[in-house]
């Protein structure tokens, strides 16, 4: 008898603890709520996809703190970062529409499957360059004054790139 009211009451404890809010309701809500923002406030953005196990994006986060040339050129652009493993959602208007989603499915509808992948975009979410893997601190700079500049209406940019000196 006495191990049948424990029972009893060891069950409705965790009846009202497991049942103790209505989170279902507003689960969509808070989602974008904590999703992270990559949405730029600049005319134009730069997303870059690493990932856990990337030498080059370690290399890459080091450049962009270390060299002073290209910390001054990255002033000029919103920079955001994703992981390709990470499932935290993101708040984008990458692709010209606004979405909310987790980082890695964000990297699979960019085909941003090798590391680092970088993505620059306009304000409205328009892609205007991408580029597969790691770029030395030059010519990341070239590479962002080309797309600030606009050069990529009038060049590709590896003529841009030559015209500058920097390839």
């Amino acid at each position: 008898m006495m191990r049948a009211i424990l029972l009893t009451v060891f069950t409705l404890g965790l009846l009202i603890v497991g049942c103790g809010g209505d989170t279902s309701k507003n689960e969509v809500q808070n989602i974008e709520q904590e999703a992270k923002i990559l949405i730029p406030q600049k005319e134009y953005a730069l997303l870059i996809v690493e990932s856990k196990s990337c030498i080059y994006c370690k290399q890459m986060d080091k450049d962009m703190r270390e060299d002073e040339n290209l910390k001054k050129a990255l002033k000029n652009i919103d920079v955001f970062k994703i992981t390709y493993e990470n499932l935290t959602p993101v708040k984008t208007n990458i692709t010209g529409k606004e979405m909310v989603l987790p980082e890695k499915e964000l990297a699979q509808t960019l085909n941003a499957l090798s590391f680092p992948y970088l993505i620059f975009f306009n304000k409205k979410g328009e892609i205007v360059l991408r580029i597969p893997g790691y770029l030395e601190p030059r010519t990341m700079v070239c590479v962002i004054d080309y797309v600030i500049e606009g050069a990529y209406n009038q060049y590709k940019v590896e003529d841009y790139l030559k015209k500058k000196n920097c390839a």
